[in-house]
């Protein structure tokens, strides 16, 4: 895990309050700094329309920052055009030579830099053999899968070394089988090159597998940056817990204000929290909890903290992924909670269904208060 102040003199690529303003009202990139370190896989997360793109195509130098700075490896990136910048772009649709083989794509730009003709047969066999492509060298891109295809647009990016690589949703044009299993590949080659590299994604699965750590984006704001589990775990504001995996959001007001935990009341349940937080009694708080961090049982739990951290409900849906079921758990007070339990065995005996009265539980360890 990396750890860096937004202010690290010694990051590889520093963004400094840059912004993008296109006029009229639409600033899609507004005052965002990031520090990154050298050999990072770092990930650009938000929904469509959040800047995350923008930000890429400024690194790339397809655009050009209303105002800040872009600095990699000491390297001031104002004013360089894309051609003359250490960073290559590998694009969601590949963008590969349909006339070219699978040789001479990632030959292409080595050529183009005027690159001697042994170099450039070194430099392609090393990358046709990084990306275990060797056997498919004299193909035609038409004549490989998808996933083939993409690892000859890696190939291809990696084969100038850049200092930089840029990737965009570098697996959005996968099927979902195929993208879980290029995801590990495509990080194992990455590192194994030791390029640093920042990737864009709306996809947090591909976010959460891929990077050392993950910066969430909204309307052209950093809301949070950290590794894959922190961000997981404890979410700094409401956007980030809703649009990172599933959660249980609920309202209420802080009831009691302790140094090493707090109690809040939301509607038909309270929450013992196992932590403290600046805050004061009285105020409007959310707690967020994970579905698999609940319990689901036909009795009411017994423990310390009741009568805190349960409630009664009743089973209203029920999907079954295989490895786990999610159930809605419907409260007397209306509120629906999801849950999600593993299957660990394949036909277990009293096994809740539709409209069966439970109990939902947690412990005051698996929530995290939220105050914005």
């Amino acid at each position: 895990m990396f750890e860096m102040s937004s202010s690290s003199a010694s990051a590889y690529l520093q963004i400094v309050d840059v912004v993008k303003d296109f006029g009229g009202g639409a600033v899609a990139v507004n005052h965002v700094s990031i520090d990154i370190a050298k050999g990072e896989i770092f990930a650009l997360l938000g929904s469509s329309g959040c800047g995350k793109t923008t930000l890429l195509r400024m690194l790339a130098g397809f655009e050009t920052p209303t105002s800040g700075r872009i600095v990699l490896n000491g390297q001031d990136l104002a004013g360089l055009p894309p051609y003359e910048r250490p960073i290559n772009m590998m694009f969601q649709s590949y963008a590969l030579f349909p006339h070219l083989t699978v040789w001479d794509n990632i030959a292409f730009g080595l050529r183009r830099d005027g690159m001697a003709k042994d170099a450039v047969a070194q430099r392609v066999e090393q990358m046709l053999k990084l990306v275990q492509l060797g056997k498919y060298a004299k193909r035609k891109p038409h004549q490989l899968s998808g996933g083939q295809q993409q690892r000859v647009a890696l190939a291809r990016s990696l084969a100038k070394r850049p200092q930089l690589l840029l990737l965009d949703e570098p697996l959005g044009a996968l099927d979902k089988k195929l993208r879980e299993e290029t995801q590990i590949e495509l990080v194992n080659i990455i590192e194994e090159v030791g390029v640093t590299c920042v990737m864009v994604t709306h996809d947090q699965e591909e976010a959460m597998t891929m990077a050392s750590r993950i910066a969430v984006m909204s309307e052209g704001k950093i809301l949070q940056v950290g590794a894959p589990s922190e961000i997981y775990e404890t979410p700094a504001t409401r956007f980030v817990a809703d649009f990172i995996g599933n959660v249980n959001l609920m309202d209420g007001t802080l009831a009691e204000d302790h140094a090493d935990h707090v109690i809040v009341q939301c509607g038909d349940c309270s929450h013992y929290v196992g932590h403290g937080i600046t805050g004061t009694e009285g105020m409007p708080v959310s707690v967020a909890v994970r579905p698999e961090k609940i319990r689901l049982t036909r009795r009411a739990p017994e423990g310390e903290f009741a009568p805190h951290n349960r409630v009664e409900g009743k089973v209203r849906d029920i999907a079954y992924f295989g490895s786990f079921t999610v159930y809605h758990l419907q409260t007397h007070g209306g509120r629906v909670l999801k849950i999600s339990q593993s299957n660990h065995e394949r036909h277990p005996e009293d096994q809740l269904t539709w409209d069966d009265t439970a109990w939902a539980s947690w412990t005051p360890s698996s929530q995290v208060v939220l105050t914005q």
